[in-house]
């Protein structure tokens, strides 16, 4: 028996980007764990990629390319060839574009977040058809938005600090579930006696550890920023020298939150006075003692009408009390920003100028609409072709009524690339095998460390399974895509993933980081103790001109949520609890929900409620409930507790469909809202009723 060990990266969308070590004998991978040498990893993986061979080796795995034998979303298919699948679409998508390229549209996302199998080969390959193109916006764009504006990148707080920091606020998340490596780093801040406070509608795993949960209404976190704000300049809990120094538009900040004196912001989110003048205390003493106070700032918060200018907001408090003067100090939403990625090389931006005019652009988060509309002047042609990977809109996308009547439409002609038979994948013309993270190569960025990562393969592809990468060169090839960058093999993309002549990745070598697995960035440990933010002032901006000029409010400012008891009472008296859809623990997004011993965990769709409007209602644990609005309906059983705060329901997601008694998910009432800036969704932005089924 012939044993090797594997150097590779978790590619799911997960702050964390965990080295693996992948245990292969005769060929067949028969363990994955974490590399105990990874400064982040640090030897763990969470409970779902520790179970990562019972998804590459899962019964339903899909192994051949198959054709759809019934109507759509019944999910009935026959084996087909490669050469069957790949003349099929060749054809269909040759004359669909020789009278309207932008007919044809990609759908994914972060089904993989490597650099390779994402967005190299198959954008080159949109690129040179002339398709239109996909606005990615279903997860951060509205926080990533608001943070630029701000400070201007995704830049922050190192993960290799955050044990030293002495007030840690855990602020939309819950680390536990979706950021364990992080967590294990506040633990240890824990124990040395750092201080952790939880801002979160909902009592998750994580706020049920910290010293202080601030359960505040979902949308209105903005709120709660710009009352900090009020305390802490009213107080004199700021530093002055790091204002003066590294800042631009103090004065105007002033005066925007004389406007939020706790007791108003009280009143808007739901919780008291007390809490909001404590925070502040806490928050700016903290730099008045030069103790690292951290916000690690996380994307729940910000899938609200309001939830960039909310993310906005807060990104201003670490300037505000001088947090970046401490390595472990500042705010942490994201770190994706330090990765100089070649965009160029690995998408080809070029092939598509060749067509003339720019391509159009279709936003992800309102697919189910978009599936739906004629052609006309202002949208274009109607959407003929829709070739989706690395995602599962029909679970996923908001709407979900909406986007599976679109995907049922006979005349799209719908391609996926899947592991598995998805909600999605059921609504295929032509179902195609593509690889898992074992049996491919890929380099990968992260955003909840500084590594640049290799994955290695470890297996061969199972059955005729193929990497996206080359089910796109064929797809080139059949359509007569004749570039030179059409024969680049995945090492080679891989090699050139990274810009060299950026300093934090001058060192970058993908031979030896094949050989050894990850490799730091090169950069300093507190980013902006000495200012240098990447705006175009080099300063945090509290007064944005290009929000001026992009018609948005400069200052930091509070926008009401779409579907709120206060903001919209004639529909909250028809449906007057406000929705949040946190991630389960056991799932990540709709990954891992058909692993089998994953969803006995969860069991099956639930509802968690407070048990005041449990009473009102005269429900009960374990009654099964519709929750219902406009939109649609779901069901789920009941589960009571105090967990939730009043007016509050939880549905911890995303479950795929057809594991639902109902056929449904919480996207059944979720809507086609959009945030107040980078055109994201507005998953948590949503009042419902429920009522007993019985």
């Amino acid at each position: 028996m012939t044993t090797s060990i594997v150097r590779a990266a978790c590619p799911h969308d997960c702050p964390d980007t965990c080295a693996m070590l992948v245990t292969v004998k005769d060929g067949v991978a028969t363990e994955v764990r974490g590399d105990p040498d990874h400064p982040t990893t640090a030897g763990s993986l969470c409970t779902k990629v520790s179970r990562y061979t019972q998804r590459t080796y899962h019964p339903d795995r899909l192994l051949y390319p198959m054709r759809r034998a019934g109507k759509k979303g019944e999910g009935k298919f026959v084996r087909i060839s490669w050469e069957e699948a790949l003349t099929e679409i060749s054809t269909r998508l040759g004359d669909i574009a020789a009278h309207s390229p932008q007919a044809i549209l990609p759908y994914s996302y972060a089904g993989t977040m490597g650099l390779v199998q994402g967005e190299s080969m198959a954008a080159r390959f949109f690129n040179r058809l002339g398709a239109s193109r996909l606005d990615r916006t279903i997860c951060a764009s509205a926080g990533g938005t608001g943070n630029q504006y701000t400070i201007g990148k995704k830049i922050g707080t190192d993960t290799e600090q955050v044990q030293d920091a002495r007030l840690i606020i855990l602020w939309g998340g819950n680390p536990i579930a979706s950021n364990l490596h992080f967590w294990m780093r506040v633990q240890e801040a824990k124990r040395q006696g750092a201080r952790l406070i939880a801002i979160d509608p909902y009592r998750s795993l994580t706020a049920d550890k910290c010293h202080q949960h601030i359960a505040l209404l979902p949308g209105t976190d903005a709120a709660l920023a710009l009352g900090l704000m009020h305390v802490l300049i009213a107080e004199e809990l700021i530093d002055e020298d790091y204002i003066a120094r590294y800042t631009l538009g103090f004065e105007q900040l002033r005066e925007r939150v004389k406007e939020w004196p706790p007791e108003r912001v009280a009143q808007t989110c739901g919780i008291t006075a007390e809490e909001v003048i404590a925070l502040a205390r806490e928050y700016g003493q903290a730099g008045k003692d030069g103790q690292a106070a951290l916000i690690r700032l996380n994307y729940g918060m910000q899938r609200v009408r309001g939830g960039g200018m909310a993310v906005r907001n807060i990104a201003c408090l670490p300037a505000l009390v001088g947090a970046w003067r401490h390595a472990a100090g500042g705010i942490q939403l994201s770190l994706s920003g330090a990765f100089p990625k070649n965009e160029a090389h690995l998408e080809h931006p070029e092939l598509q100028r060749q067509h003339g005019a720019a391509a159009r652009t279709i936003n992800m988060s309102t697919i189910g609409d978009d599936l739906l509309r004629p052609a006309s002047a202002d949208f274009g042609p109607r959407i003929d072709a829709l070739i989706v990977y690395n995602s599962n809109p029909v679970a996923v996308a908001p709407q979900s009524g909406r986007v599976a009547q679109g995907f049922a439409r006979e005349d799209l002609f719908t391609v996926v690339l899947e592991h598995f038979q998805t909600d999605t994948a059921d609504y295929a013309d032509i179902l195609l095998p593509a690889t898992t993270q074992l049996e491919h190569l890929d380099v990968h960025a992260a955003y909840g460390h500084l590594y640049m990562m290799a994955n290695n393969p470890a297996i061969a592809p199972l059955g005729e399974a193929k990497p996206n990468t080359e089910i796109f060169r064929l797809l080139a090839a059949r359509m007569g895509f004749d570039e030179a960058c059409f024969q680049e093999s995945d090492d080679t993309i891989a090699a050139n993933a990274f810009e060299r002549k950026n300093a934090r990745a001058a060192h970058f070598d993908w031979e030896l980081l094949k050989q050894k697995g990850w490799q730091k960035l090169t950069m300093t440990a507190a980013p902006f103790a000495l200012g240098g933010f990447p705006t175009p002032s080099g300063k945090c901006e509290f007064y944005s001109a290009r929000m001026l000029a992009e018609g948005l409010d400069p200052v930091p400012t509070y926008t009401a949520p779409y579907e709120s008891v206060a903001s919209n009472p004639s529909l909250a008296a028809l449906y007057p609890l406000a929705m949040i859809s946190p991630p389960a623990r056991n799932f990540l997004n709709s990954s891992f929900v058909n692993v089998q011993s994953l969803r006995d965990t969860e069991g099956e769709p639930r509802l968690e409620m407070h048990p005041a409007d449990a009473a009102s209602r005269g429900l009960v644990s374990g009654d099964r409930v519709r929750i219902a609005n406009a939109r649609g309906t779901m069901q789920a059983l009941l589960r009571v507790t105090d967990k939730a705060r009043p007016g509050v329901v939880v549905g911890l997601s995303i479950w795929w469909k057809k594991f639902a008694s109902d056929g449904k998910n919480v996207n059944e009432v979720t809507s086609q809202n959009l945030t107040d800036m980078g055109r994201g969704p507005t998953f948590y932005d949503v009042l419902v009723q429920v009522e007993s089924v019985a």
